[in-house]
């Protein structure tokens, strides 16, 4: 049978919307509505989180009134603990929207297991709360803290599958959750809720070349799709979880042949006219070469025409910036009086690349700038590991393209002089314009070379020329002429004889073998 012939799939199943920020994009649109979720993962991968989060969302987006069964956490601490994230519990339970089963062990009390324990007095006040408030979500945090102190698998398997029956009698989706050992371990500490439960979905927190990197995953979700593999999150005071999807990123961002100024004429010339206005610009080179220039003047450049600009700085203070553009004939403090600048200096290692991200899109759907500039790209690269960083320069990019605003960003190479490639960090694919800049020696003297590597969309200068920076800032010269290897930093000096000898040598002719035959003086 073709693939045309294939019967289509008549009926999908309803899904409840989480309210946690991109699990809805990997899990095509919530929960499952009336299945029970098992929520699996270590201590400190954000299950009580997600658990009350799934709950407050249901509240307050969609008057979904929830009960919160907690077998670990008094419910005074769940209270104080949520208030962080705005999520005001208390005032829910008196509006009858929340309700808590208190199923914590409480303080001086000796759990002892005698006879065939059950959980049928727990069941009979989860079901109270539930028709007393008519609850469409149900949250169970964790089967855990009261499995625990029961020895018979078989049992636990009993009793687990007695709440998720009751909870799918009731027609409420929901969650529970259960705390793994360690992350190569089994999903769940007894190895037998995930059989019980519809669907999985697996929190991690993976330490990584000595860095925490949080991840979900949605392992199964009984007869629906989702997307596959594992996803970054983190944990903000103000969304709370908030997972960062690459897989949700489209291409169908819209190109403009519109050009803006690099902020410098000759850069201007050698680009064609000026960057695409939403393109993507890497200026990369060593320590010194005048990448922070560059970006001074990419931003001049936007402010005089009247354009916004967002300055993100990782690795200079605001202080530092402003001294530094004022030595070039910039005035970044007139520049953020008259509310076209705005720029945010902060240290790598304060926050995630997750957070940083997130902080970053803020940023930009608050201010909404023209231009972005970051300054730069590899003090971030020193906080993460490598599949980290590239997932966080794809979402960046992907961002900035897609909100259709020009952006530049700085990367700073291992080697002083020259490098063995632009690539290494992964970024030359997924950026428009390329710019090297280069250390030169020149007979014991250090100078300066820029060259436009790569400029998608448009023609482009290919010489290497020099730069010099002076108290108006930079000045582009004129291409080298005399020295090979630039790139490479293995340089050679040659003769204008030499030159005109090697380029001619490329275009010779080959003159075709004589014939041994042939008399020499034909």
């Amino acid at each position: 049978m073709s693939l045309e012939a294939m019967p289509k799939p008549r009926h999908q199943l309803e899904k409840m919307p989480t309210g946690i920020a991109g699990f809805d994009l990997i899990t095509e649109g919530g929960l499952p509505v009336g299945r029970s979720t098992l929520v699996s993962g270590t201590a400190g991968s954000a299950k009580t989180v997600f658990a009350c989060q799934f709950l407050a969302s249901g509240i307050l987006y969609h008057q979904h009134p929830g009960v919160f069964v907690t077998f670990e956490e008094q419910p005074n601490d769940i209270r104080r603990n949520m208030l962080s994230f705005g999520w005001e519990i208390e005032s829910w339970e008196k509006e009858g929207l929340w309700a808590f089963v208190d199923g914590s062990p409480q303080a001086g009390e000796d759990m002892v297991e005698v006879g065939q324990y059950d959980l049928g007095g727990l069941l009979s006040r989860l079901e109270y709360a539930i028709r007393r408030l008519k609850a469409k979500r149900v949250a169970i945090d964790s089967l855990a803290g009261i499995f625990s102190q029961l020895s018979d698998a078989r049992l636990v398997r009993q009793e687990v599958l007695r709440v998720t029956t009751m909870l799918k009698k009731l027609g409420v989706t929901s969650l529970v959750t259960s705390e793994r050992s360690e992350e190569a371990s089994s999903l769940s500490r007894f190895g037998v809720e995930e059989f019980v439960t519809d669907n999985v979905v697996v929190l991690r927190n993976v330490l990584e070349q000595e860095k925490r990197r949080r991840t979900v995953e949605v392992l199964k979700l009984r007869g629906t799709s989702h997307q596959k593999g594992e996803f970054p999150f983190t944990v903000t005071p103000d969304r709370a979880l908030v997972v960062l999807p690459l897989s949700a990123m489209e291409l169908k961002q819209r190109s403009s042949a519109l050009r803006v100024t690099t902020g410098t004429p000759e850069l201007d010339k050698m680009t064609g006219g000026g960057f695409f206005r939403d393109s993507i610009v890497l200026v990369s080179g060593p320590t010194g070469t005048g990448k922070t220039l560059i970006t001074s003047h990419f931003i001049n450049g936007g402010v005089t025409f009247g354009e916004r600009c967002l300055l993100f700085a990782f690795e200079e203070s605001r202080d530092q910036l402003i001294r530094n553009a004022n030595g070039w004939g910039m005035d970044f403090e007139k520049m953020e009086s008259e509310g076209l600048l705005k720029t945010i200096c902060v240290y790598p290692e304060s926050a995630t690349l997750e957070d940083h991200l997130i902080n970053i899109k803020n940023e930009v759907e608050n201010y909404k700038p023209s231009r972005i500039a970051v300054d730069s790209l590899s003090a971030l690269e020193r906080v993460s590991t490598e599949k980290s960083y590239r997932e966080f320069v794809i979402g960046l990019t992907g961002f900035v393209k897609e909100k259709e605003i020009a952006g530049l960003f700085t990367a700073t190479t291992s080697n002083l002089l020259g490098s063995p490639s632009v690539t290494d960090p992964h970024i030359s694919t997924i950026t428009d314009t390329i710019i090297l800049l280069r250390y030169v020696e020149m007979f014991g003297e250090m100078r300066r070379g820029l060259t436009v590597l790569k400029m998608r969309g448009s023609m482009h200068d290919k010489d290497i020329r020099e730069l010099t920076i002076d108290g108006q800032g930079m000045h582009i010269g004129k291409p080298f002429r005399n020295v090979v290897g630039i790139l490479s930093g293995t340089f050679s000096h040659l003769s204008p004889t030499t030159e005109i000898e090697r380029v001619g040598s490329l275009f010779r002719d080959e003159e075709p073998p004589r014939d041994a035959t042939e008399p020499s003086g034909s």
